[in-house]
């Protein structure tokens, strides 16, 4: 079968490091990803099967992966070689056409007990990920023993896979998985009725949030800021109220809030700190800027979700002691207690924001996997572009067919 494969080599990966900083996606050409022909992953255990996907997306964490930019904190959760793609709307061998969950918890481990995460369906919190039946990987995509979506085929734990509805096309599919991280998103967020809320970043994931508080909270105002043009559109058209560039945010959102500027400097007055601010922030960028930018602009005993993949970064922590701000992380998904006290399964409740909102239309473009080094710097590079998500479309490989008809 073909796929993109990540090996480990430190040459390599330098050079991509090298290449990325100086052309996003440039890591792809000079990097450990190479077009290969495998054979395709054996199911690790009975409760496995074969998938063929369709579209698998790119998303941050696979281009800082490329790019040489990824943490450290992620070698020992992770097994070599491995084959990227957790973003994956694909068929069964029956024919079934399913959306992944990519999290390998306890259940795919085959390990019992399960831990105490996984036994109250917070799978992105699994303590396991580097024991039981497989070796180590947080997700489909960074396994060795599972395979990825950034091929013809891979192998999954049948609680892995959500069969999709015929009323969503691949596009919409293949939005699935990365709407499920922005409503847990949104949810860990606990926004309150008539609340501010503020989002940073508009790529795949910011966008994607904004639909989703927008869905599943009443705030007041969603102040969100935006770089490019089609990130302002899409911003407005998902349910921001106030869309601004990166550099006018706490003017945005001292307007907003209805609160005060404590100091500013330069000649143009840009406010340095305010004294309230957003009841919410949530970072989908992850960088020492917009951290400091939401530091800045939440309100005292206000929360601060990151959700942007952050790397090393330098911070000013002064605030969030002072202040008494909440940081906390938002990863992946599983089951989310709603307002109400009910509780659903994530990828149901994305599944139906997708197609509420319609977020398939969010896939600008996609590319077979042998113009895969095109693809990754569009991914890059999506929003000077113009593109929010770029995926790789299977459905026209030749080895996907034989696979389909069971041949070799």
């Amino acid at each position: 079968m073909k796929a993109l494969q990540f090996r480990r080599n430190l040459p390599r990966y330098a050079a991509a490091r090298l290449a990325g900083s100086l052309t996003p996606g440039g890591g792809a050409g000079v990097g450990p990803l190479r077009l290969a022909d495998l054979e395709p992953p054996a199911p690790p255990g009975p409760d496995w099967v074969r998938v063929l996907p369709r579209l698998s997306g790119i998303c941050g964490s696979d281009l800082a992966t490329i790019d040489g930019r990824s943490a450290r904190y992620f070698e020992p959760l992770v097994s070599f070689p491995f084959v990227p793609g957790h973003e994956v709307v694909g068929d069964r061998e029956d024919g079934t056409r399913v959306v992944l969950e990519p999290v390998l918890g306890c259940v795919s481990r085959n390990l019992a007990p399960t831990c105490r995460s996984c036994a109250d369906g917070r799978l992105g919190n699994c303590e396991h990920t580097t024991f039981g039946d497989l070796e180590p990987g947080i997700q489909t995509g960074s396994c060795h023993d599972t395979g990825g979506g950034w091929a013809t085929a891979f192998s999954a734990h049948s609680s892995q896979l959500h069969p999709v509805d015929d009323a969503l096309d691949d596009e919409a599919a293949v939005m699935v998985e990365p709407t499920a991280c922005a409503v847990h998103a949104a949810l860990l967020a606990d926004i309150p009725d008539d609340a501010v809320v503020t989002v940073l970043g508009s790529g795949t994931l910011g966008l994607l949030t904004i639909a989703a508080a927008r869905a599943f909270a009443a705030p007041r105002t969603i102040v969100a800021t935006a770089k490019y043009p089609t990130q302002r559109r899409l911003a407005a058209e998902l349910g921001a109220d106030l869309v601004v560039g990166p550099g006018e945010v706490r003017r945005a959102v001292r307007r907003a809030a209805g609160t005060r500027a404590v100091s500013t400097s330069g000649d143009d007055g840009a406010v340095d700190r305010l004294s309230g601010g957003a009841d919410v922030v949530v970072d989908c960028v992850g960088s020492s800027a917009s951290l400091t930018d939401a530091l800045a602009v939440t309100r005292p005993r206000g929360r601060i979700v990151l959700v942007g993949m952050p790397g090393s970064v330098s911070l000013e922590l002064t605030p969030l002691w002072h202040r008494e701000v909440e940081l906390v992380g938002a990863y992946t998904y599983g089951t989310e207690t709603l307002p109400d006290g009910t509780t659903a399964r994530t990828f149901d409740l994305a599944t139906g924001l997708v197609q509420e909102a319609g977020l398939g239309r969010l896939v600008s473009a996609t590319y077979p996997l042998s113009r895969y080094r095109e693809a990754l710097e569009h991914a890059a590079a999506a929003g000077p572009r113009g593109a929010v998500k770029v995926a790789f479309d299977l459905r026209g490989e030749k080895e996907r067919e034989r696979l389909m008809e069971g041949t070799p």
